[in-house]
């Protein structure tokens, strides 16, 4: 066996777009956003291309700004857990993530659903755990905005180690226990429905960068979905994760740190370079920059032209235009950070928004991709990736037939599936079983 064949492998994952500011609806490419067939195809795709897992974000209520709908926002998506349920029917061993709320859901209801998954799968099942604050959300449920932001993290904690007694309640040879769990946010007993699951605990997924939620995860998650602009960034993330977990007597290797990422592949470098500009102004639409721009102002900036300069009004700190969205930081800081930009480069408030935020984070030939992708995780950047492609539902098909090839040649990527399982995909070992 050659040194090639000996190292570390990445993870890949697939994100189903939609919720973000990544997706462009108006490419001749871009298709249904809710028809089965898209969530089919995708995954499809991932699974031919042997990823991980296959990722649905959700959201718990639609986006509002200035009191209307938000434009960008997917309208009638299913539920997360209701597809993915579906998608263990038409896949065979990929891994099925959803995107389920610990703040506004119960223990033992989504105890239930995730090892049912996991059965239905065959061991596929993970639960991208997400928490909120926000009371905007909350008017959708019995509680509405209840919790305190600094109480997310605890109740989310004790959410996981509940639905984990749960799934631990069965004896070995698949007797029910009757269980009891008492503490700060629930206090539950009776005995559990659900036999235990092939994976014993479905995969638990945490995505967040505050120090509240890399604690979080070091404590209780098996992978980590963030994200970092650099190698450097990326690998002080990485090593700043890592030694947080040997306080909970777990070792590297039981946290994967899986950064969400976008690729543009060409045939040239620079044809690389010209898709990705103009898939950045496909993003950045006229209509998206000016609402960029009043999430970071707080003000009305309707009138302004967004191929005209940035406004010379201050922000003002105490509007809430937006609802169901996470905050833009310091306004002033922001502003006065895009207002040096916009000068020193002589940009617009498109131009702005395009060159300030979110932008590919690899672009070039395959090969060029491939080898920045495999960099990244030998030298301790991160153990994989979430690819997250602009278009639905073909937005991974190039990545699949050109990119994973190449991985694969160099020895930094699977050339099968070793087990039936996620946690066989991850290499993370089964939970023990309670005797």
């Amino acid at each position: 066996m050659t040194s090639r064949t000996r190292r570390r492998q990445m993870h890949l994952a697939a994100h189903f777009p939609g919720v973000n500011s990544t997706t462009v609806w108006t490419d001749p490419g871009s298709g249904s956003q809710i028809d089965f067939a898209s969530f089919v195809h995708l995954a499809r795709t991932a699974e031919r291309g042997l990823f991980d897992f296959f990722f649905l974000a959700e959201g718990l209520r639609l986006r509002e700004h200035k009191g209307l709908i938000h434009d960008l926002d997917v309208v009638g998506r299913p539920e997360s857990l209701t597809v993915l349920s579906a998608l263990a029917a038409v896949t065979d061993r990929i891994g099925l993530a959803a995107t389920v709320n610990a703040t506004f859901n119960e223990p033992y209801e989504l105890a239930r659903r995730l090892a049912s998954l996991d059965h239905l799968s065959g061991g596929r099942a993970a639960w991208n755990v997400v928490t909120s604050s926000d009371a905007f959300t909350g008017e959708n449920f019995r509680r509405g905005g209840y919790l305190d932001r600094a109480d997310r993290y605890t109740r989310a904690a004790e959410f996981v180690a509940t639905a984990r007694e749960l799934w631990d309640s069965w004896t070995p040879d698949g007797v029910p226990r009757p269980f009891a769990h008492a503490g700060e946010h629930f206090a539950i007993s009776g005995e559990f429905d659900v036999a235990r699951a092939p994976q014993g605990h479905p995969v638990v997924i945490q995505a967040g960068d505050s120090g509240e939620g890399r604690e979080f995860a070091a404590a209780a998650a098996d992978v980590i979905f963030t994200r970092h602009g650099t190698l450097e960034a990326g690998r002080a993330f990485h090593a700043d994760v890592k030694g947080r977990l040997a306080a909970y007597g777990r070792a590297p290797d039981d946290l994967k740190i899986m950064p969400g990422v976008t690729v543009v592949l060409g045939d040239t470098a620079a044809e690389a370079q010209e898709k990705a500009a103009e898939i950045r102004k496909q993003q950045v639409s006229p209509q998206t920059a000016l609402l960029t721009l009043e999430q970071v102002w707080g003000r009305d900036l309707s009138a302004y032209d967004p191929d005209g300069p940035l406004p010379d009004i201050d922000p003002d700190p105490g509007a809430e235009l937006a609802q169901g969205r996470v905050k833009i930081g310091d306004p002033f800081a922001v502003a006065a950070r895009w207002r040096a930009v916009a000068e020193a480069k002589g940009l617009s408030i498109r131009q702005t928004v395009i060159e300030t935020s979110g932008r590919q984070s690899f672009i070039g030939t395959p090969e060029a991709v491939a080898a920045q992708l495999d960099e990244s995780v030998t030298t301790g950047a991160a153990d994989g990736f979430i690819l997250i492609p602009h278009l639905t539902p073909g937005g991974l098909d190039d990545f699949v037939e050109r990119v994973v090839p190449l991985l694969q040649e160099r020895g930094a990527f699977r050339t099968e599936y070793t087990g039936p399982t996620l946690r066989d995909h991850l290499g993370l070992p089964l939970p023990e079983e309670k005797g």
